[in-house]
């Protein structure tokens, strides 16, 4: 099979013919039909998890992963409703599944857990083994552009917002912000309409195209935040919805900008969530933030059910996307892109998979 590989850091990836992986008992081979490709891929090449993975090469990238079962391990038991063919999805995390974080279902965050793509082999191949408990089957089909994404992308930030829903800051008469409108933000926006109890909803970024494409997805206003302070943005808030603060928000960049920002606009008593990982630290000031009893959440990619929920979701077709196809041969140039920001929504690897020949080539 063809893969796309990492030797080593800050070079690009190497496409390889390597042998067909065998799976373990307990494990399904997939076909992979899309790969999505996702900013922290970059990150990986860029060593920015090199001390927290310390993972040996070769890497085969890739974590936002949809396919087809091509062969099911001798352990896999019938309750696993998995047969030769079907549509399934990835969910990322894998942990140990006995750690406190596991029996409550949350492996995603398991101390001694591993990510597709981040040590154990991910979708930028032809195929990749599975654990059988890390697949959904996908009852109606969906193409493959559009379901790799949901696994990351697009389960992200619908974490995060129902943490938003918890922390009780939702409601007609709220302003919730999302900030970013690349390929979380793309989706964000979705789940804040569908989850924020008719809140008024405010993208925030700096690309005038990716905001005209929030706005489709259902903003009721958009901010471009390009070279404007604090104070800047504040009163194009007020402007534009009445309100001077935000009860809620979710950043989907990471960068400290738009930490301070967000955490800058919030109303007292307001809650922060984060999801994006473009930077490293946190600064914010401390006594408006203990004075005004924010709260600031921190939330990890998604687990089973969060998957499950959003695959429910674009099965009815409540979910729109923003794909840019992707050939497999053209992953570098294209990272080059994804690390420019300069691809809107989300990019995905589409293979040619035939769905009457699930099997591997031998």
């Amino acid at each position: 099979m063809l893969a796309a590989r990492m030797r080593e850091y800050h070079k690009p990836l190497v496409i390889e013919d390597i042998k067909v992986p065998d799976i373990l008992p307990d494990q399904v081979l997939v076909r992979v039909g899309g790969a999505g490709m996702c900013r922290s891929d970059v990150q990986l090449i860029d060593g920015y998890f090199a001390e927290a993975l310390k993972t040996k090469f070769p890497i085969t990238p890739g974590h936002e992963i949809s396919g087809l079962v091509s062969a099911i391990g001798d352990r896999v038991p019938e309750s696993a409703q998995l047969a030769v063919g079907d549509q399934v999805v990835v969910a990322a995390g894998w942990g140990d599944g006995i750690c406190r974080q596991c029996r409550l279902g949350n492996e995603q965050i398991c101390e001694h857990g591993s990510w597709p793509g981040f040590g154990p082999p991910g979708g930028y191949a032809e195929f990749v083994p599975v654990p059988y408990r890390q697949l959904i089957r996908v009852e109606q089909r969906l193409k493959w552009e559009e379901l790799a994404p949901l696994t990351d992308a697009g389960v992200t930030p619908y974490r995060g917002i129902k943490k938003l829903r918890a922390a009780g800051v939702f409601g007609p008469d709220r302003v919730m912000g999302v900030f970013g409108a690349s390929g979380l933000g793309s989706y964000a926006v979705q789940y804040a309409k569908l989850l924020s109890s008719g809140a008024t909803v405010v993208v925030f970024a700096r690309n005038d195209e990716k905001l005209a494409i929030a706005k489709e997805r259902g903003a009721d206003v958009t901010i471009n935040t390009r070279g404007k302070s604090l104070n800047d943005i504040q009163g194009e808030l007020f402007k534009l919805t009445g309100h001077r603060k935000l009860d809620a928000a979710i950043d989907c960049v990471g960068a400290e900008e738009t930490i301070q920002a967000g955490i800058g606009l919030l109303a007292t008593a307001g809650a922060f969530v984060s999801v994006g990982l473009v930077g490293t630290r946190i600064n914010i000031p401390l006594f408006p933030f203990t004075a005004s009893e924010l709260t600031y959440h921190g939330s990890f990619w998604a687990n089973y059910a969060d998957l499950q929920e959003v695959l429910a979701l674009a099965q009815k077709e409540k979910i729109q996307h923003s794909i840019k196809r992707i050939k497999f041969q053209d992953v570098n140039e294209n990272l080059e892109l994804l690390r420019a920001g300069d691809i809107i929504g989300r990019a995905v690897i589409v293979f040619d998979v035939d769905s009457d020949s699930p099997a591997p080539h031998k």
